[in-house]
């Protein structure tokens, strides 16, 4: 029989669902920062052990991730296992673009209302989200994460939650690079990466003008690009 939960146990899972709940909403994005042990534990009444051991929950789930002497950052907003579509085939760049068109029917329209609706507080995650990738690229640092998380931005930008939803759903594979240069890291030249970026200043500043149209064309420009990238791989 399997023993039953400690006390400290049982608050540990607690505090995890709460944290896990707030990532599916979209109250804590994919590069957010999670709130300090310090601040979790005086929130929650409990010691600080126990916030490490919720901590640990997240980051089995695939949700979190601990960088040292930086704190613990969010990575993903859904569990793996919520996946309902097949992830990228590393083994198929074709799979990449399938993905692409998919977005592309999403994301465009997204791109839109977000420069109709976000807040003053949605412009600025997206204007940040935009400057967090260009501060890993001049590191040279891997950018995946910080892609995901500007695409993310526009997504609650648009004040449609099933926006938002669709990202988390499709997951990691959102950026199909991770998944064709294998175990998550940017395997592609500075070059590639700068292009991107000027992608996503295209469409950030396109939405912090309120300019729905030139928002549609900026996404329909940078979904296009990374599918011309992606076929050259095949040719």
């Amino acid at each position: 029989m399997k023993p039953a939960a400690s006390p400290a146990q049982t608050k540990a899972r607690a505090i995890a669902a709460g944290l896990e709940q707030l990532l599916a909403s979209g109250a804590l994005a994919v590069g957010d920062r999670l709130p300090s042990e310090s601040s979790l534990a005086a929130t929650h009444g409990v010691s600080r052990t126990v916030v490490r051991e919720a901590i640990a929950v997240l980051r089995a789930c695939g949700l979190v991730q601990s960088r040292q002497g930086a704190g613990v950052y969010v990575i993903r907003q859904t569990r793996f296992g919520n996946e309902l579509l097949k992830p990228v085939d590393p083994s198929r760049v074709s799979s990449a673009i399938e993905l692409l068109e998919l977005r592309a029917a999403v994301e465009i329209e997204a791109a839109g209302l977000a420069a109709e609706r976000r807040s003053p507080a949605q412009e600025g995650r997206v204007l940040e989200a935009c400057a967090t990738f260009q501060s890993a690229l001049d590191r040279a640092e891997p950018t995946a994460d910080a892609d995901f998380a500007f695409h993310q931005s526009i997504a609650l930008a648009t004040n449609n939650p099933r926006f938002a939803e669709f990202l988390n759903m499709i997951g990691s594979s959102i950026i199909p690079r991770r998944r064709i240069s294998g175990e998550g890291e940017d395997q592609v030249s500075a070059d590639y990466l700068r292009k991107i970026q000027g992608e996503h200043e295209a469409i950030a500043s396109a939405i912090s003008q309120s300019d729905p149209g030139a928002a549609r064309a900026a996404m329909r420009a940078h979904l296009e690009g990374s599918s011309v990238r992606y076929r050259a791989m095949i040719e």
